[in-house]
Order: structure tokens, then sequence, then C-alpha cells
């Protein structure tokens, strides 16, 4: 099932769910020691997917000038026993879908690992300046424009 809400509107054993599976994934599993916690998530919009009552695909989306000039998408994942199920395209589908609807805005910006290049090319988004590392991990800035 899939779920949209402010910060506010998360439960607290939702924010915590979200928490660690951020930190399981971004932190443990790629072995990248950095502040996930970074005040953003006040301000974001999260959409997420569950599956009984576990969340296992989530994204953050953030709006204009809160992170970039274009709203943006992060901390897109998906757990890592439910990988392989086209729930990472799912929800950033959602996402893209989520911005077009309700921010009026003609362009989505983020900061995309370097290996996920197809993943993200695949559902429209196109590479833009030099690669760079981000807590030691290669980074693209990547932007997808919007149709009205």
């Amino acid at each position: 099932m899939l779920f949209v809400k402010t910060f506010n509107e998360l439960e607290n054993s939702e924010l915590y769910q979200i928490l660690r599976l951020r930190s399981e994934v971004f932190v443990v599993e790629q072995n990248c020691v950095y502040q996930d916690m970074d005040n953003k998530d006040q301000k974001a919009i999260h959409i997420y997917y569950k599956e009984k009552n576990n969340i296992i695909a989530y994204t953050r989306i953030l709006k204009s000038g809160d992170y970039y000039e274009n709203p943006s998408i992060g901390r897109v994942l998906v757990s890592e026993k439910n990988r392989g199920k086209e729930l990472g395209k799912k929800i950033m589908r959602k996402s893209i879908e989520y911005i077009k609807d309700n921010l009026n805005e003609k362009k989505i910006e983020l900061s995309a690992q370097k290996y996920l290049d197809k993943f993200y090319k695949e559902l429209g988004f196109y590479k833009k300046g030099e690669e760079y590392l981000e807590d030691g991990i290669p980074h693209q800035k990547m932007f997808l424009d919007l149709i009205r």
C-alpha cells in the first residue's frame, strides 16, 4: 500500500522504520559513514510502500529551494529482500507523479549514485555536468523535464 505523508503526519513507528531502513541501505550496506538525519526530513514529503506493516520502499521529495533550485527526489531505496520486483521504478514514478500533480514545477533535479545511471535514464532522467564524489561514492547530477 502506498503512503504519502508530511513529516508531522508520520507516526513514530513509521519514522523509526524509515530511518532504520535508510541506515541499513546507505550506511551499513553501502559501507558509507555519513549523517543521514540532515534536518531536511521535516520539510520533505515522504512516499513509501508498506507490506504487512513494514516499509519496503521509500523516497523523499524536497520542494524547490529546500535542497536544490528545483524539486528533488532523494533517499530512494528498496529493502534488500524486496529488490528485483520493480519497486524502485514504481516508487520513483509515484514520486514524479506527485511532483507533477502537486508542485506545479517544470523540472526535477537529483544527485544520483553513478552506478544507478541506467535506472534513472529508464525513467527519463538525463545527466548534466561532471561526476563528483558525495560521501565517498561517485554521483552525478540528473534532471527530468516535466511536460505539462
